[in-house]
Order: structure tokens, then sequence, then C-alpha cells
């Protein structure tokens, strides 16, 4: 199997997407930051600085729509849908963050929906680490793909 971003020279490129048809895609993934319950709670009350879940709702959606300016072979997409739920979950304990973002296009938003995640994880961290600085961010992963050549995706 060869690896999409590389020539033939084994040097890094932007994949050409000028053949590919513009097809409906869709992706979903999701992340959690783990914390302690009372930190927990900071959360979900609203800690000192304000709204943690809706600021990282915010900082995902705009790290989405940014995408190929930080990861350098991405290419700019027509976001058509992006949403973030951000669900606190006493079982973890932590707070459970997931993306789906939707595009008509040449080529997916796998990579727009982790960032979406990541960038939602990290703000939760950066606004709650006064309360607890050994939280941890984890299970960043695409959940599901749809669309485009390769077809349908579905983490097991």
């Amino acid at each position: 199997m060869s690896l999409t971003h590389f020539d033939q020279q084994g040097q890094a490129h932007m994949v050409d997407i000028s053949d590919k048809s513009v097809t409906d895609r869709e992706a979903v993934a999701e992340g959690v930051v783990l914390m302690r319950p009372e930190t927990l709670a900071l959360a979900e009350g609203g800690a000192a600085k304000g709204d943690v879940l809706g600021v990282a709702r915010i900082a995902g959606i705009m790290a989405a729509k940014r995408t190929s300016d930080l990861i350098p072979l991405c290419h700019p997409l027509p976001i058509t849908r992006v949403a973030l739920d951000l669900v606190p979950d006493a079982d973890l304990p932590g707070i459970r963050v997931t993306a789906r973002l939707r595009t008509a296009g040449k080529t997916g938003v796998e990579m727009e929906a982790l960032t979406a995640v990541s960038v939602a994880c990290l703000t939760i961290y950066d606004m709650l680490k006064a309360a607890e600085k050994d939280m941890r961010i984890d299970g960043i992963r695409l959940l599901r793909k749809s669309g485009g050549k390769s077809g349908d995706y579905e983490a097991k």
C-alpha cells in the first residue's frame, strides 16, 4: 500500500483531487477529557473563566474551519455543517466530545472532525487547568465517515 501524500521519490505533496467527483461527505470523530469529579462539577456549573463547554464548542467549530491552515497537506474545504456535542459524563468522570462535519466536495472531512475534537478538548483543558493539571485527553479517533471513492468507514 502506498501513502497518498508522498510522490514516487518519497517527497511530500498535496494529493491531486482535480479528477475526483464532488460527493456528499460526512465524518464523525470523538475524544474525551478525563478529570476528577470535582473538576467536572466546575465544568458543568461554570468555572471562573465562564461557560467552559460553550467556549470549547466554539473553539472546535473555529478549528474545523481552519484545518487546512494547521495540517500542511490538507485541502481547504467548503464545510457545510459543523456540530459539536460536549457531554459531561460522571462515569468517566469527564467530558465526552463528538464532532460531526459535512461537505459536498472532492475530499473528505475526517481531518476537520478530528481537529475540531482535538481543539475542543484542549480548550476544556485550558479552561479547567487551574483546578486540575493532571486531566487527560484520551481516545481521539474517527468514528465513521461516508462518501467518496474509498466508501464508508465505521470504527469497531
